[in-house]
């Protein structure tokens, strides 16, 4: 019996991919509904490995899916409630048309609503799953946050973006979670560790900003984003404060809402501002505590695992320890500082923070409060100080947490230069990669002298022809007085061969062979061509576009050390109304003096 010829692109990728209009057509949806249910669902666009078969030998680049994913979307029920929206809003456009209120308003009182409680579940089996994905959650989450009332932005949005925002900083907060920070100019960058899992996410400055258009960004899109994130992080809010022992939603303390009622008359506004301030302590539903400091066990095993018990004991004291940075400090936030990140940072190690209370509701104590051992200040001087107190700028505190220590104060006077604020996201041992000098400084100090010497060769890359030529011509010479020794050894052994006797044993001086270090870097080069030919024709491609990845990179890394090498002479040169003294001090000109004294 003869089998039937199967058609063409029937098997293999022609059968396994989709295109988005073919998916449309077998969805019956909209573009607008079927990009929702994708961001919705998680169903992204695929890229073949052979375009021209998965198109079905049509030319072009059109946009592919799995058909796999597309035969997934038709068993879901938001299709339903998708389609039921299409039809209200025929109804609603209908009613209003032929002006009958009375229908219009019984649609708008019974309109369907999208649940999408299930499809979390769906997407996060577990908690540690959901925790994993969080990143770009609490990023796009804060961004909108910040939203004024804009056309594309619904308010209700953006008011539920603040509410669990805080409502997570609360949670870091009692939890002591917080790692790392740093200041860019996207924002404040956080890094938080709960349960286990590292949550690293970016809060934007407040700066009174005009949004971007629509023809920039597409604020429907990112809208769709965000009604899925905000209905995932209030499912990570409730576990994450149910297992430290808290009210959620969040409750206030009765005793600071009692006071706070005496001064403020709308409690609302009190509540806003107070949970803005991140500044009292939340209520938690039993007085037990809950204790997260666990000491790991210790097992007898090789030399390797020991070592690794031990590091991980050692980052286990650290973090102890940092968790209490700034216990029994109290801050003062002078009004220029940014309040709201400092005080969640400062309240994450443990210690006391307040503010002018005319300014913002939720101090704690005044300005004239002895106790205060730091007050943070961002300009060049103040008419009152008190001698019991530091008055340092706000990096300080940024910079005290990476170091997971209390740095020393002097570099962070009131109108002081401040010292580079470095990354602690970068690994320290990373290749490939920029490091400034003051970096490499804190793990070695000897290494800052040493960098700006090398910084000098960088720019010597590369070889002359000159020293080329020459290498050729003492490989040459060394050949030939090689050649001549192997011959008369050669002589001297057949010689004693024919005579029969044994050769006297005897010990002659030994000749000091000297390296040449271009003759090694030559071998090295060879080695490496060597090996380079090797790689298998299907990687070649691979491994060019690594090294032209590699190239770019020293690139990148030697102009920045170029850079920073300029910058560097020109700080040290005199400016143009100063002279040198003999200690190396500036001092001004006579031309410079006159014109002070006018």
């Amino acid at each position: 019996m003869v089998s039937k010829r199967k058609k063409k692109f029937t098997t293999g990728e022609g059968a396994q991919f989709m295109t988005r209009k073919a998916a449309l057509k077998k969805l019956q949806l909209s573009l607008n509904d079927f990009r929702k249910l994708c961001i919705l669902k998680g169903i992204y666009p695929r890229e073949p490995r052979n375009r021209k078969r998965a198109q079905k030998g049509k030319t072009g680049i059109k946009t592919l899916y799995h058909v796999k994913d597309i035969q997934f979307l038709l068993h879901e029920p938001i299709i339903w409630k998708l389609r039921d929206y299409k039809i209200f809003n025929k109804k609603v456009g209908r009613a209003r048309a032929v002006r009958d209120f009375e229908k219009l308003n019984r649609y708008l009182n019974n309109h369907p609503t999208l649940k999408l409680d299930h499809i979390v579940k769906e997407r996060y089996p577990t908690f540690i799953d959901a925790l994993r994905d969080l990143d770009d959650c609490l990023t796009l989450c804060f961004l909108f946050s910040t939203f004024p009332s804009l056309a594309h932005v619904p308010r209700d949005q953006s008011a539920l973006c603040r509410r669990l925002t805080l409502e997570f900083l609360h949670a870091v907060i009692e939890a002591k979670a917080l790692r790392k920070v740093f200041i860019s100019i996207k924002g404040y960058y956080f890094q938080a560790e709960i349960k286990g899992q590292t949550i690293t996410w970016i809060v934007p400055h407040h700066f009174s900003f005009t949004p971007h258009s629509k023809a920039e960004v597409d604020f429907k899109i990112m809208s769709t984003f965000v009604e899925f994130y905000t209905i995932m992080l209030g499912f990570v809010n409730f576990r994450i404060y149910h297992s430290l022992n808290l009210f959620y939603p969040p409750k206030l303390s009765s005793a600071i809402q009692a006071d706070a009622e005496k001064a403020l008359v709308d409690e609302d506004i009190f509540v806003s501002e107070r949970v803005a301030a991140l500044n009292f302590p939340l209520t938690k539903t039993s007085n037990e505590v809950v204790e997260d400091d666990l000491e790991i066990d210790s097992f007898q095993t090789g030399e390797e695992d020991a070592d690794k018990i031990e590091e991980a004991k050692k980052e286990a004291e650290r973090i102890r320890t940092l968790k209490t940075l700034f216990k029994g400090l109290k801050f003062f936030l002078n009004r220029e500082v940014p309040r709201e990140p400092l005080v969640f940072i400062i309240r994450c190690f443990g210690g006391e923070v307040s503010w002018n209370k005319t300014l913002f509701v939720g101090s704690t104590f005044d300005e004239n409060d002895e106790s205060i051992t730091h007050q943070i200040v961002d300009r060049p001087s103040l008419e009152k100080q008190y001698i019991s107190r530091y008055y340092i700028q706000p990096q300080w505190v940024f910079d005290s947490v990476n170091a997971r220590q209390l740095l020393p104060v002097n570099k962070y006077f009131m109108g002081e230069i401040l010292p580079p604020h470095l990354s602690p996201f970068i690994d320290k041992e990373r290749d490939q990669q920029y490091i400034p000098p003051e970096e490499k400084a804190l793990y070695d100090p000897t290494l800052l002298e040493e960098q700006h010497k090398k910084d000098e060769k960088m720019g010597e890359q590369g070889e002359s022809e000159e020293e080329e030529s020459a290498s050729d011509k003492d490989e040459e010479v060394n050949d030939e007085e090689d050649s001549e020794n192997e011959g008369s050894d050669d002589k001297e052994e057949t010689e004693e061969n024919l005579s029969g006797k044994k050769p006297k044993l005897s010990v002659s001086v030994g000749e000091v062979y000297k390296e040449v270090p271009w003759e090694k870097n030559r071998q090295e080069k060879q080695e490496y061509r060597l090996r380079e030919k090797m790689v298998k024709n299907k990687h070649k491609k691979l491994y060019k576009s690594m090294m032209a990845g590699r190239k770019e990179r020293a690139k990148e890394i030697w102009l920045l050390r170029k850079k920073r090498r300029l910058h560097d002479e020109q700080d040290k040169k005199p400016k143009k109304g100063q002279r040198k003294t003999k200690n190396g001090s500036a001092t001004p000109t006579k031309k410079t003096k006159k014109q002070k004294s006018q």
